[in-house]
């Protein structure tokens, strides 16, 4: 299927990726092929640059239409170009750093780990614009990884609870659903990428998950 895709050999492709309906981000060294595969299926400009030195950019960074976060250990010139595609940016001030992990966000809203701090919270929502909350998504924190949202709807960890179901509802006012990336992973976030043009998938995600992810997403 077309929308498979790898990034430097792994299936996990939201682990070294991000991208908003513009822009996105891949480490250096990614294949010129997986480069411009991404493009065409995301409707994107695609960029390469490391965040701290490291090739995991999905997990070092968050954005959205509105801005982007990212860990605060990014290098100048990293954020430099960075910012060069995306004016609004901030690298986030926290102990934790991995913020693409922590952080569930479309372009209105955003679920983060329930122990980050307050200061951090009113970053996210000012560069990002959202309402932010804490919550957690079958008992996680990272709710980057585990979850995906789109303007339409979000796909989550089937371990999910009813509980955090409704939270994500009413927080979101979007439909919620369950599903699994790469043959059976519940860490949804890790394999796919997604945005308002389309989306991508880890190379070992089965016609079945495909199924759910259109659905969930809203590409149907």
């Amino acid at each position: 299927m077309r929308l498979k895709v790898d990034i430097n050999g792994s299936s996990a492709i939201g682990v070294f990726a991000r991208c908003n309906d513009s822009t996105l981000i891949v480490p250096t060294g990614v294949s010129e092929a997986s480069m411009k595969r991404l493009e065409e299926l995301l409707g994107v400009r695609a960029i390469h640059s490391l965040v701290g030195g490291s090739s995991v950019v999905g997990c070092l960074v968050q954005m959205n239409n509105n801005g982007i976060v990212t860990s605060h250990q990014i290098f100048k010139e990293e954020l430099t170009l960075i910012e060069k595609h995306i004016s609004r940016a901030t690298g986030l001030m926290d102990k934790m750093t991995a913020v693409g992990n922590i952080i569930l966000t479309n372009d209105t809203s955003a679920l983060v780990h329930p122990e980050i701090s307050d200061k951090s919270i009113k970053t996210i929502a000012e560069t990002l614009k959202v309402d932010a909350i804490r919550g957690t998504i079958a008992g996680l924190g990272t709710v980057g990884m585990a979850g995906v949202a789109t303007e339409k709807g979000l796909l989550v960890n089937p371990k999910i609870t009813d509980h955090e179901i409704g939270v994500l509802e009413d927080h979101f006012n979007l439909p919620v659903d369950v599903g699994t990336i790469n043959f059976g992973s519940p860490l949804v976030g890790s394999g796919i990428l997604a945005n308002t043009h389309g989306y991508a998938v880890g190379s070992e995600t089965t016609g079945h998950e495909v199924g759910r992810i259109e659905d969930a997403l809203g590409y149907l």
